[in-house]
């Protein structure tokens, strides 16, 4: 039976991979973009509208257990921006701290009333150019002002996590984190570790990760998304101490691997839509098998704004195109509590809340 979509557009949901900077509106960049009279190659608008990462060399991924798409897709623009570079150019129309404390109202706002999101965590960069000037206090304050905001008006709540780059060096994102270290903040709540998986192996970044968890930080890390094997995801676990996994895709290609992450059931934040729109089919039939494998996927927006999608669309397509059904929708939506970096005191208060909303729909659903 096909679940119906206003079930799925009102389950309560948390939201545990989102990039600040990817869920700029294509509206709100129009206007910053020409207000700063940034050069883009095309109008604000199209730019946003062509987001397409190319696929690396295919030569990587010619023996994955889930075959990857070799070729382009009929989707694809014929002129294709990466998510980087449109992440570049947004960041570049980023003047103060009215715009910081902007981008995340209207990113809350946007989770609160697209797809019923109580919670949402969004990762910030550290800061380069003009913001890096306004220093890191006075910066997470501006993003934190934004949450405020929401939990005023949407009765969300919230948290921020510290992005590392890996495209920079293991020294360089140790001084990154001992700025959020010494500069402690009750929204800012853990780390995590960005940008392309094959340009920054996990163990670069020891350092950083135990400087982290001995402040009490909570620790995520993108792995096995571009990499075709589970070995990072060993890493981030057993030498990062990570609590959750981004993405991790390619675990499949280790049973072994497989096995432990469905005994312990780590949290994985799993996006079945992606800039690299050749590899979307991929994606849904790897998050089908990690639901088949038991695991504990739990669905995210990523970079809503720019791919674009919405997290109750991704729900959407679980249940939907992959014919996942509601009872694990709602474990799943319980999954995101139970993973998330509140205060234990305001965790206990969001479960008791998602069960009191999910109650209204299991009636609704045992309605027929």
């Amino acid at each position: 039976m096909t679940l119906d979509a206003g079930i799925v557009a009102r389950l309560p949901k948390v939201d545990l991979h989102c990039h600040l900077i990817g869920t700029v509106r294509a509206s709100t960049f129009a206007e910053l973009a020409r207000r700063e009279g940034l050069t883009l190659p095309d109008s604000p608008e199209r730019v946003y509208a062509d987001c397409n990462s190319l696929p690396p060399d295919p030569a990587l991924y010619r023996d994955t257990r889930i075959p990857v798409p070799q070729g382009r897709s009929a989707d694809e623009p014929e002129v294709s921006y990466s998510l980087f570079q449109l992440s570049g150019w947004v960041t570049e129309a980023l003047r103060d701290t009215d715009d910081l404390t902007r981008i995340v109202y209207e990113a809350f706002c946007d989770a609160h009333t697209q797809s019923a999101t109580r919670h949402l965590e969004v990762s910030i960069d550290e800061p380069r150019g003009r913001l890096a000037r306004l220093g890191y206090p006075t910066l997470v304050e501006a993003y934190a002002e934004g949450i405020r905001l929401a939990e005023r008006d949407f009765g969300m709540s919230g948290r921020l996590i510290a992005a590392i780059d890996r495209s920079r060096s293991g020294e360089q994102a140790l001084a990154w984190v001992r700025t959020v270290v010494d500069h402690p903040h009750e929204y800012l709540a853990g780390i995590g570790l960005d940008n392309l998986e094959t340009v920054g192996p996990p163990e670069r970044f020891a350092d950083a990760y135990r400087l982290a968890g001995e402040a009490g930080l909570g620790r995520t890390a993108h792995s096995s998304e571009h990499v075709p094997g589970a070995a990072n995801t060993i890493t981030c676990l057993d030498l990062l101490g990570c609590d959750r996994i981004d993405h991790g895709y390619f675990v499949l290609q280790d049973d072994a691997v497989v096995e432990r992450l469905r005994d312990e059931q780590t949290p994985m934040t799993v996006i079945s839509t992606t800039s690299r729109r050749s590899w979307r089919p991929w994606r849904r039939a790897s998050i089908a098998a990690m639901l088949d494998a038991g695991l504990n996927v739990i669905a995210a927006s990523d970079d809503p704004g720019m791919f674009p999608t919405t997290l109750a669309a991704e729900y959407g397509i679980l249940a939907g195109d992959l014919g996942v059904p509601y009872p694990r929708l709602r474990q799943m939506a319980l999954a995101g509590v139970d993973a998330c970096w509140l205060p234990a005191s305001e965790k206990s208060e969001l479960r008791a809340r998602f069960e009191r909303e999910l109650a209204v729909l299991d009636a609704e659903v045992a309605a027929g």
